[in-house]
C-alpha cells in the first residue's frame, strides 16, 4: 500500500513538473514571439520626419510574462526589449535634430532676406513648422494670410526644413506672387541656440544626457526655437493658428495673459505670441529655465508654463522691462468656447453672443487677434454665417478653403 502511494506521488511530480517546464518554454517562447513583433512594429513606423511618439504596442507592454519577478529570463528580454525601444524612439526623435547641407547656410539666408537690396522691414515676424509640408494646408496659410492683409510690410521668417523646399515654395507661391516678402528656411540649430542657454539642452538632448520625455519633441523644439529666434533676431513670434486682425508694429516687448482673476491679475500667460526686441534678457531667463527644468513628458510645460513661471519669478525687477497684456489682446475667448467661433448661431442665446463678440473683435481697437486653439479645433470646419467666417472674410487675400 505504502509503496503504491510513492509511485503515485512519483509520477504526480513529474506529470507537475513536465506541465510547468512545458508552460515556462511556452511563455518564453510566447515573450520572444511578441517582442520580435513588437520591434518589427516599430522599426516599420520609422518615418522621414516624425512628430509622433508613438506608444510600444500594447500587446508587448502588457504581456503575461508569467512568473515575473523570479524568471530571470523573462527579465532580462523584457530590459532588452524596453532598451532597444528606448534607442529607437530616441533615434527617430533625434531625427528631427539633424542639420542638412542648406542649414549651415542658415544665417547668412535670412539676414540676406530680412535685409534684401537694403528694403526694411516694417515688422519681422517668425514662424515655426516642424510638420510635413503637406500638412501645411488652408488654415495654416489663413494665418499668413491674414498677417500681410493687416501687415503688409512685414517680413515672414518661417523656421521649417520642410517648407524649405520646392512643395513649400508652392503653397507660398500666392503670397510671393503678390509681392509679399516671406521664405521658409531650414534652421541651423547649433548656429540658432549658439551663446544661449539652448546650445547646453541640445548638446544634452544629443548626447542622450537629458531625457526628451514623452511630448513629441517637435513641440518642445518650437518652445525653444521661437525664443531663440527673437533672441537673435528680435521680432514677434506668432503660432500657426493665430488669425491676425490688426497692425502689429506698435507693439514691444510684449506677451499675453491667457486669464486673469476677478482682481485684474492675470494666472496664466501663454507663449503662442511672443513680441521682443534681439537680446532682450527676459528672453534669455525663459532659455535658461528650458534648460535647467526642461521635463519633455509634461504637455505645456516647456511652454505656456514656463513663461509664466519666470515672469512670476521677475515680474518685480525693473531691468527686464515688458507688459503683459490683457487676454482680450490676443486670447479673445477661452480654448473652452472656442468652438463657438466656427459654428453657426442657431438659437437666439448663441445668436446675441455671437453677435456681441464679432462687433468687439470689429470695431474695438485692444485685440490684435485671435488664437484658434488648434488642439480643440483642428479638425473643425469654419461654418458659414460663423464668426469665424465673418471675420476671416475681412482679414485675408488670397483666402484660400478652409
Amino acid at each position: 500500500m505504502l509503496f503504491a502511494f510513492v509511485v503515485f506521488a512519483i509520477v504526480f511530480m513529474e506529470s507537475l513538473f513536465s506541465s510547468v517546464s512545458f508552460r515556462s518554454v511556452e511563455s518564453e517562447t510566447q515573450i520572444k514571439r511578441t517582442a520580435h513583433q513588437g520591434l518589427k512594429i516599430i522599426d516599420e513606423e520609422v518615418q522621414q520626419v516624425v512628430l509622433k511618439e508613438e506608444s510600444f504596442p500594447k500587446r508587448v507592454e502588457e504581456a503575461d510574462y508569467g512568473t515575473r519577478n523570479t524568471d530571470s529570463n523573462a527579465t532580462v528580454l523584457e530590459r532588452k526589449v524596453s532598451l532597444l525601444k528606448k534607442k529607437k524612439l530616441s533615434k527617430r526623435k533625434l531625427n528631427t535634430l539633424t542639420t542638412s547641407q542648406k542649414a549651415g547656410e542658415f544665417d547668412s539666408r535670412v539676414d540676406a532676406f530680412l535685409h534684401n537690396r537694403g528694403l526694411r522691414c516694417q515688422i519681422q515676424i517668425f514662424l515655426t513648422w516642424i510638420s510635413p509640408a503637406k500638412s501645411f494646408q488652408g488654415r495654416q496659410f489663413l494665418v499668413l494670410d491674414s498677417l500681410f492683409k493687416n501687415n503688409p510690410n512685414a517680413c515672414l521668417v518661417i523656421l521649417s526644413k520642410e517648407l524649405d523646399s520646392g512643395p513649400g515654395r508652392l503653397i507660398l507661391k500666392p503670397l510671393l506672387d503678390h509681392g509679399y516678402r516671406v521664405a521658409a528656411f531650414d534652421p541651423d540649430l547649433k548656429s540658432l541656440f549658439k551663446n544661449t542657454p539652448a546650445e547646453a539642452w541640445l548638446k544634452d538632448i544629443q548626447g542622450g544626457h537629458k531625457d526628451a520625455g514623452g511630448i513629441p519633441l517637435a513641440q518642445n523644439l518650437s518652445n525653444l526655437m521661437r525664443l531663440a529666434a527673437l533672441y537673435k533676431y528680435g521680432g514677434v513670434y506668432l503660432d500657426t493658428d493665430f488669425i491676425v486682425l490688426r497692425d502689429l508694429s506698435g507693439l514691444r516687448n510684449t506677451i499675453g495673459a491667457q486669464s486673469m482673476d476677478r482682481n485684474g491679475k492675470w494666472t496664466r500667460l501663454n507663449n503662442a505670441v511672443l513680441i521682443f526686441d534681439k537680446n532682450h534678457p527676459l528672453l534669455y531667463e525663459f532659455m535658461k529655465e528650458f534648460q535647467r527644468n526642461f521635463d519633455g513628458s509634461k504637455w505645456g510645460y516647456n511652454g505656456p508654463y514656463l513663461v509664466s513661471r519666470v515672469i512670476e519669478r521677475v515680474t518685480k525687477q525693473k531691468r527686464y522691462n515688458f507688459t503683459v497684456l490683457p487676454p482680450k489682446a490676443f486670447y479673445p475667448v477661452d480654448w473652452t468656447r472656442i468652438d463657438g467661433f466656427f459654428k453657426r448661431p442657431n438659437d437666439p442665446g448663441f445668436v446675441k453672443w455671437a453677435e456681441a463678440k464679432l462687433l468687439r473683435l470689429k470695431k474695438g481697437n485692444e485685440t490684435y487677434g485671435i488664437h484658434l486653439w488648434n488642439r480643440q479645433t483642428g479638425r473643425m470646419k469654419i461654418e458659414k454665417g460663423s464668426i469665424m467666417s465673418e471675420l476671416i472674410s475681412h482679414h485675408c487675400i488670397i483666402c484660400p478653403k478652409h
